[in-house]
């Protein structure tokens, strides 16, 4: 049985008719439940005489659920796109100079995202000053891609954790399920990349994650604090990485300080503002 007639298959065990399940009991409508496909995210028509299966109304909105879900981009970016991504916190000229090159070279690259991904080209984003914005535009880059692909987004230090939180005799899921999960997604960003003092099983299980997507043409994301030809792995990573991604220098500014004391001088404008100062 192939995929379509099993999911017809699914749908008439539930209902001879789902369209009446728009009519529901308050319950139902109060749930997150979708009402018409009661969460089967497919429904029954008839096209020319045959019954088929169409996607529910629900069903895009629930892809992208799930795809934001295993994304697991951190909280305080997963509002963050490209168009959000402020140029103006930069301070030195030099450094608006290089973040605005940057993200030329980044929307370029994803104008043209079919072709690069068909090649295996992903992003190496770097720069030994903390705070100068990678991560958040790696996460607005993982926002965009995320309506179109399976994207994971994960530190390099807590991939290596839950490395080792496989070995535990409890653990609820395999070493080798958590690595086929990060070789085999359309799109893996590591952020923090090569923080971590790469131990020998470190280097291994790295090479492991990298060498399959590799191999498989899948693109890479990282950030990082060196520049490529500094970072502590060896040669087997650092030459496929060479191979398949673009190394962008992000400015040697931080500007978390910057958007700080901005957030702060605002605050006070509303406080004098509001007549509570004096």
């Amino acid at each position: 049985m192939d995929q379509l007639e099993e999911i017809l298959e699914r749908m008439k065990n539930h209902s001879t008719n789902l369209c009446r399940n728009a009519e529901t009991p308050e319950t139902s409508r109060d749930s997150d439940v979708c009402p018409i496909c009661e969460g089967r995210e497919w429904i029954l028509k008839i096209k020319d005489g045959v019954e088929i299966a169409v996607p529910c109304k629900c069903r895009e909105k629930a892809v992208m659920s799930r795809r934001l879900r295993f994304a697991d981009i951190p909280e305080a970016f997963r509002g963050m796109d490209l168009r959000s991504f402020r140029m103006d916190v930069y301070r030195k000229q030099e450094s608006k100079k290089m973040v605005s090159d940057a993200c030329k070279i980044i929307k370029t690259y994803l104008d043209d995202f079919e072709s690069q991904k068909e090649r295996g080209m992903g992003l190496y984003i770097w720069s030994r000053t903390k705070g100068s914005g990678k991560t958040r535009i790696a996460a607005g880059i993982a926002n965009e891609l995320m309506k179109r692909y399976t994207v994971k987004f994960a530190v390099s230090l807590t991939i290596l954790q839950e490395i080792k939180n496989t070995w535990r005799r409890d653990a609820a899921g395999s070493e080798s399920q958590l690595l086929d999960a990060l070789s085999t997604t359309d799109i893996l960003i590591i952020d923090d990349f090569g923080v971590e003092a790469p131990a020998a099983w470190i280097n291994d299980k790295m090479y492991q994650i990298i060498n399959e997507r590799y191999i498989n043409k899948k693109v890479t994301i990282f950030t990082s604090n060196d520049p490529l030809d500094k970072i502590s792995y060896d040669d087997r990573i650092t030459n496929r990485i060479k191979e398949r991604t673009y190394q962008i220098a992000f400015p040697e500014e931080s500007v978390r300080d910057h958007i700080a004391e901005r957030m702060q001088e605002e605050i006070i404008e509303k406080v004098i503002a509001s007549g509570n100062i004096k």
